[in-house]
């Protein structure tokens, strides 16, 4: 007869740890903060990376560049206005590619990635300043500048 009380406490202890080890994976997986909040931080970040990239008007192109005094390649220029806005970014326009958060072009705003690609990968990258327009470094013999994107096929990635 002493079974009995045992049997029955087995399953509610299982049930009651059952329940506990559900309530510690779903604070592992919850966030632990709002979208809202990790939006508000993200788009402070992304406008200071805008202002970051805009301030660096008429440097001028070089390849491997990422600094004002050396000059900008176009990761370059977005791997340094991240830096300057407490965010980092791998170096080539494919690794900001990979590791960019993939929005859609109606959810993109000032300081969202802009990617240009084709079949064979990401070749080109710049950062959103609204309306249409883009902050690049476009080439050899160009300077970082504003301006419109020429294409419609580009993707859109947000910075993590």
């Amino acid at each position: 007869m002493s079974a009995s009380p045992l049997r029955s406490a087995l399953p509610a202890r299982a049930v009651s740890l059952l329940l506990g080890m559900l309530l510690a994976l779903g604070l592992l997986v919850a966030p632990t903060t709002t979208p809202r909040a990790e939006a508000a931080v993200s788009a402070k970040v992304s406008t200071t990376a805008v202002k970051v990239a805009a301030a660096q008007k008429g440097i001028r192109y070089s390849y491997g560049g990422a600094s004002p005094s050396k000059g900008f390649d176009c990761s370059g220029l977005t791997l340094y206005a991240y830096a300057k806005a407490g965010k980092r970014l791998p170096r080539t326009a494919q690794q900001q590619f990979n590791a960019a958060h993939k929005i859609a072009r109606g959810s993109a705003r000032p300081g969202d990635l802009v990617f240009f690609g084709s079949a064979s990968g990401i070749y080109h990258v710049g950062i959103y300043a609204g309306g249409g327009y883009i902050w690049h470094a476009p080439r050899a013999g160009k300077t970082v500048s504003k301006v419109k994107i020429w294409t419609s096929a580009v993707r859109y990635g947000r910075v993590r």
